[in-house]
């Protein structure tokens, strides 16, 4: 379980976070939501331990990057939304990478690989640098990177930008998997359309705090709008932050 309590952070002399709260739980899927600049990067960054926060404490299964980093860090893996892979090795090399870097028992790592390669049709692509890959590619690349590590905690960023309409597919039916293998997901997206069906409750932030929280029926209460849907709560916070100008 992903846990933060009282959270205050940002950069240096640029607080971003104020007193953020909340949970994902074991085989729960939350949604995180928020207009740009409301703090889901950030809150991801202190996450994955980019960032440090000021006050408060994150933990992950009761472990915390301040005593236990190897870890903490072994529990969580990261689709970003930008695909960041080394130009220099080809796709297998890459694999390989993430089997060292996580102590992952080789021969089981390697099967539920092949598995994704087949997947998202990139088996015959091992030997292929980053160089001859769309970003679409390098995107299932990074989902295959993260999957194959078989996480407690898996953080998805803005997982379908650059993903055809297949791939899209692919990997809403991969993060069920995830969710009934009992992964606790923290999904960042503005596809609202696809989190409102897939997600079991949110994260609404704004300005770097949480507005409000729970499912959409609990967001809907919380936002005085019984019949409205994730994108026009959305919305509403558009309106509100052009209200405050």
């Amino acid at each position: 379980m992903l846990k933060l309590e009282h959270v205050t952070g940002g950069y240096i002399n640029i607080p971003v976070l104020k007193d953020l709260s909340f949970e994902v739980n074991k085989g729960q899927l939350v949604g995180l939501i928020g207009l740009n600049g409301a703090g889901k990067s950030t809150t991801i960054s202190e996450i994955i331990g980019l960032l440090t926060p000021y006050q408060g404490q994150i933990s992950l299964n009761g472990l915390t990057l301040s005593t236990d980093p190897v870890n903490y860090r072994k529990q969580l893996a990261l689709i970003p939304e930008t695909p960041s892979l080394y130009e220099e090795l080809t796709l297998k090399e890459h694999l390989e990478t993430v089997i060292l870097a996580y102590d992952l028992d080789q021969q089981k790592a390697m099967a539920c690989a092949e598995r994704l390669l087949k997947i998202f049709r990139l088996s015959d692509k091992l030997d292929w640098f980053p160089v001859n890959f769309s970003k679409g590619m390098k995107q299932k690349v990074m989902i295959i990177s993260a999957l194959m590590v078989e996480p407690s905690l898996l953080i998805v960023d803005e997982p379908f930008l650059g993903l055809d309409p297949v791939a899209i597919k692919d990997l809403t039916d991969l993060l069920m998997e995830e969710k009934e293998k009992g992964t606790a997901i923290l999904m960042s997206t503005h596809v609202l359309d696809s989190a409102e069906k897939m997600c079991d409750e949110f994260i609404i932030l704004h300005q770097g705090q949480v507005k409000a929280k729970g499912t959409l029926a609990e967001l809907q209460t919380s936002f005085a709008q019984p019949t409205a849907s994730l994108t026009d709560i959305y919305l509403s916070l558009t309106q509100e932050e052009s209200g405050s100008l």
